[in-house]
């Protein structure tokens, strides 16, 4: 394809990121399929696995709590950290269901920042 047909179709950068977001992930998921039989849940390299993506997470979730961007910025450190102990309280509370700390943490967070915003 010719560069000028490229940039003057609507639909190439669906395309693309179809091709490159499958591509990407894929990859991983097949080789994943393929060595998950002969690891051994307990063994070592399953374990750093683990730990790096759980600090990851941890990061991410950090950065969102204390340098947040956008409209969460707005909402008062008080209000984020709040919301991070209801979440982790319904976590446990729902016998450690994700979706449940997720879910309740961003009700809590929210409903206070609707009240906030009324007040204010």
């Amino acid at each position: 394809m010719t560069d000028a047909l490229l940039t003057e179709t609507w639909w190439w950068p669906f395309v693309m990121i179809l091709v490159a977001g499958w591509f990407a992930t894929d990859v991983w998921r097949w080789l994943g399929v393929f060595a998950g039989g002969r690891l051994r849940e307990d063994g070592e390299l399953l374990i750093w696995v683990r730990c790096v993506a759980t600090a990851l997470v941890a990061g991410v979730i950090s950065k969102l709590i204390l340098f947040p961007q956008g409209i969460l910025a707005e909402t008062p450190i008080w209000l984020r950290l709040a919301a991070t102990g209801v979440g982790f309280a319904a976590f446990f509370a729902a016998r450690q269901r994700v979706v449940v700390g997720v879910l309740s943490a961003e009700a809590f967070l929210l409903c206070g920042w609707l009240a906030l915003d009324r007040l204010g």
